[in-house]
């Protein structure tokens, strides 16, 4: 599947290793580590990032940009590890959030932080890219959450991916004529049919 979305003009590979963001232990490293070998195109991955050990294996694996989640709520000095060893554009802060407000641990704890102050703080401890998730439409097919992406957009100075809801052309075309927005993550809809990579380019080249 990696090497399709390559094929077909996604501009990075977004992977979130499941077992790792429930249990912590990176199980899955060797696939993460085959996908990165078959591909050209960046890779970056999610899921397990708890301390700068867990990074470095990423990394070594071949991967171009971690994305940490409930540990950066947790410890933005964390954050502030990550960038001063890796560099801030290998690190990334994954904000999920239904209501405006930050949920973490796979989305079944809500904190007491807001998404928007979440973002500033990390990105004022070093993370060069926020990837904002609103979960309450992830997987919907139902069109993100455009307004609290526009929100986040104009809270914060680096670069923002919006993810969750994607579901048509249409979506990815509206996210595209927001004014700064670096990207936007495409799952399901890919895999159900719903959007074909290759009619993007025009909108996304």
């Amino acid at each position: 599947m990696a090497q399709r979305w390559e094929r077909e003009g996604g501009h990075w590979l977004h992977v979130v290793d499941l077992d790792a963001a429930f249990t912590g232990e990176q199980r899955n490293l060797e696939s993460v580590r085959a996908i990165c070998a078959a591909v050209k195109f960046p890779v970056e991955l999610g899921g397990g990032i708890r301390d700068l050990a867990a990074a470095q294996r990423a990394i070594d694996a071949g991967v171009s940009r971690v994305i940490v989640g409930t540990r950066a709520v947790e410890s933005l000095d964390f954050i502030s590890e990550l960038a001063s060893a890796f560099g801030s554009e290998r690190v990334a802060v994954g904000i999920d959030a239904k209501n405006g407000m930050v949920s973490v641990k796979g989305w079944t704890e809500e904190s007491a932080l807001t998404a928007l102050d979440l973002a500033r703080r990390a990105e004022d401890a070093g993370a060069g890219t926020i990837i904002y998730t609103d979960i309450a439409t992830d997987g919907m097919m139902k069109g993100p959450n455009f307004a609290e992406t526009e929100k986040m957009l104009k809270s914060i100075r680096g670069q923002l991916i919006a993810s969750g809801g994607v579901s048509s052309a249409a979506d990815v075309r509206r996210l595209a004529e927001m004014p700064g927005l670096y990207g936007c993550i495409i799952g399901k809809a890919l895999y159900d049919g719903a959007i074909d990579l290759r009619e993007l380019q025009p909108i996304a080249p």
